[in-house]
């Protein structure tokens, strides 16, 4: 391979639509923009606008709130973790934590921490560090043999 034989993938670089060069281009006289009015103009930004009506979303009440200071927990259930332990991912001795679930690959990332719930059913004897969890979740652990030991956060905030 030489530096003067690199090339891009086939179909990598579309040549762009030369818009308005005439009828036998397909795309001549007004462009694709079809006929007049706003919308086949330039600099057009009117999503919610009714004609000068009051919008629907300003006709409406406002309602709630955003809680600036809400956690954002990963939810894994238990039948996921089981997964997991069946395919040799989680190591059955270390205890289950927010970082070993991302390296099995149950979690992608970890977002504040990760909140255990109920569903499924947990065969092996697990110990899991966590944020959270359902009490559910937890009386299953407790079933199983294992632990669940909460780090910074309440037992059951469902």
């Amino acid at each position: 391979m030489k530096v003067n034989d690199l090339r891009d993938n086939a179909g990598a670089r579309k040549p762009r639509k030369r818009l308005g060069r005439g009828l036998g281009s397909g795309l001549g006289k007004t462009a694709g923009r079809g006929h007049k009015g706003q919308k086949s103009r330039s600099g057009v930004a009117i999503k919610g606008f009714e004609g000068g009506q009051m919008p629907l979303h300003r006709r409406l009440p406002k309602r709630g709130f955003n809680n600036i200071f809400a956690k954002d927990f990963n939810a894994v259930n238990l039948d996921r973790v089981q997964q997991a332990v069946d395919a040799g991912k989680l190591d059955k001795t270390a205890p289950v934590t927010a970082a070993s679930l991302v390296a099995a690959g149950v979690l992608r990332r970890v977002k504040d921490g990760v909140r255990l719930l109920g569903r499924g059913e947990l065969k092996a004897a697990l110990s899991f560090e966590i944020e959270g969890a359902s009490k559910t979740a937890i009386a299953a652990v407790e079933k199983a043999g294992g632990t669940v030991t909460i780090t910074g956060g309440k037992e059951d905030t469902a």
